[in-house]
């Protein structure tokens, strides 16, 4: 009697843990599934977004990624902006954000669009322009950039791992790329924007931005100036 109740227990607690093992590895492909579906669909934007920058073919349709299906939509994916020399640029868009252009760090396998609307579900997408604007990016000065820090390689999760001296490549809307070199990295509080304007001696610089893996009310911050 005793040996058949030890029996039944042991069944039920094997049973618990096969299915904890399953759902554990349901989570753990979803979240594999994700960021690579998150990454590509990315890298492939930024190349084909980089490819008709540099021919110059600003006026072209470009196919517009929605929950991971290709559209076309010239109305929902361009839109004219002015240039410096006076002629006119096409800002395009990923999944229905506006893009001000692409950020390359081939130290951490990163690509991926530069949006300029900030909202959650923005920054659920790509990286985002958060100060001054997406106008500002590449033009003296400073341009902050954040991300998020899922702990899993998506997005800014790996700026960590950035040194000195580690470059970062950005394509803007306007069709310059700018290399970026990293200078400084440091730790602050979520509020301290004391270094978002500060005296760049006329260049461009970056400011990156997302949460330690410690907790969501430090910041990573990445300096990198122009190169």
């Amino acid at each position: 009697m005793f040996e058949s109740k030890y029996s039944k227990v042991l069944t039920i607690i094997l049973i618990i843990v096969i299915v904890a093992i399953v759902i554990l590895l349901a989570f753990l492909t979803f979240d594999y599934i994700k960021k690579f579906s998150t990454t590509k669909q990315a890298s492939d934007f930024v190349e084909e977004y980089e490819g008709n920058i540099n021919t110059g073919d600003q006026n072209n349709n470009i196919e517009n990624e929605v929950d991971g299906n290709l559209t076309l939509d010239n109305s929902e994916t361009q839109i004219s902006t002015g240039t410096n020399n006076g002629g006119t640029s096409t800002k395009k868009k990923y999944k229905g954000y506006t893009v001000a252009g692409t950020m390359k760090i081939p130290a951490i396998n990163l690509e991926y669009p530069i949006l300029e609307e900030v909202s959650p579900k923005a920054l659920e997408t790509g990286v985002v322009v958060l100060y001054p604007n997406g106008d500002n990016i590449n033009l003296p000065g400073n341009t902050v950039v954040i991300g998020h820090n899922y702990r899993n390689g998506l997005f800014f999760s790996n700026l960590k791992k950035l040194s000195n001296g580690a470059k970062i490549y950005v394509t803007d809307f306007r069709g310059t790329t700018i290399t970026y070199e990293v200078y400084n990295k440091f730790e602050a509080n979520q509020g301290d924007t004391s270094f978002y304007s500060r005296d760049t001696n006329g260049l461009a610089e970056l400011t990156l931005s997302t949460c330690t893996d410690a907790s969501n009310d430090q910041r990573t911050i990445i300096f990198a100036k122009q190169i």
